[in-house]
């Protein structure tokens, strides 16, 4: 059946771009060769609990439509407040590193993504091998929109918006022990300097079950020695964990997930890529990185989209 719009991605981005045109009135359906829908908003169940591998948290921001779904969230029990204070860890000890209030899930930031897939035309496990102006696979397939890195658009087209752009692999490293070994007002870290770790998230506060597990990001410098291996960068992490938050014992179990594209190192500054029949939108397309970026980028261009 012919579509107005295809949407290559089932992330935040292009889960919100297709809810933006749909809403409009267009007929749309987003493909995505996962399993399930979320991309980087991606939460594995791990110990009989949903752990957050991807992102870490998000923050509103000053979007009024963002804050209007955060909204709708927060009523339905699908994302609370979470914390407006980190700890930044540097070669000079510690400090209270306030900001903008984090936001997060209790059952993982994925729901987020299924809540947005909700009554959408969703196809997973679906791989793309090509796409060009209104085509997809040599079918048509009305507007084509990539909601996905620009390395990995470029696999599938030799036009692909934001192919040139660098992006940072990061390798996500979730540590359980048998009871916390860490300050209860943790909350999260940066870490600054560190050959090995940039980022500790303490996951039982963050989805307030108070379990004793971490999530720790590595460093793009640490991901790129273990991208064909994720699991060899678990004894670094585990040894700069320890060190860092002095904590005695090793964790009872690990698990490492690989993000080959993580993050782009410079945002865009435009809000989206708008061309006849190949659109592009994602976190790479605002002024800076971030989850809010994402979904305002496939918001608004669902709604440049349906405007043409």
């Amino acid at each position: 059946m012919a579509v107005d719009v295809t949407v290559v991605g089932g992330g935040i981005s292009g889960l919100a771009c297709a809810r933006a045109a749909a809403a409009e009135g267009l007929s749309v359906r987003v493909l995505d060769r996962g399993r399930r829908v979320g991309g980087r908003l991606a939460s594995r169940t791990l110990w009989d609990r949903p752990v957050d591998l991807g992102a870490s948290y998000f923050v509103v921001g000053e979007s009024a439509p963002f804050a209007h779904v955060v909204a709708g969230w927060q009523e339905r029990g699908l994302a609370r407040p979470w914390t407006d204070t980190f700890v930044a860890i540097s070669a000079d000890g510690e400090q209270q590193k306030h900001g903008p209030m984090r936001w997060a899930t209790p059952h993982g930031l994925r729901s987020l993504a299924v809540d947005l897939a909700e009554g959408l035309d969703v196809r997973v496990k679906t791989t793309v091998e090509a796409v060009e102006p209104y085509r997809v696979d040599g079918e048509d397939a009305g507007e084509v929109v990539l909601a996905m890195p620009g390395p990995q658009a470029a696999r599938l087209t030799d036009r692909a918006p934001g192919a040139e752009l660098d992006w940072e692999p990061v390798i996500a490293v979730a540590l359980r022990w048998d009871r916390r070994q860490w300050p209860a007002d943790l909350r999260g870290a940066f870490v600054d300097a560190h050959p090995d770790i940039s980022f500790i998230a303490d996951d039982g506060d963050r989805r307030g079950d108070g379990s004793s597990v971490l999530v720790v990001h590595t460093t793009a410098q640490r991901a790129r020695h273990h991208l064909d291996d994720p699991a060899g960068a678990i004894p670094a992490v585990v040894a700069a964990t320890r060190d860092l938050l002095g904590i005695a014992d090793d964790p009872a179990e690990t698990f490492a997930h690989r993000w080959r594209f993580a993050r782009p190192t410079a945002a865009t500054g435009q809000p989206f890529h708008r061309a006849p029949g190949l659109s592009a939108c994602g976190d790479a397309w605002g002024h800076r990185p971030a989850v809010r970026t994402a979904w305002e980028s496939g918001h608004e261009l669902g709604l440049a989209l349906a405007g043409s």
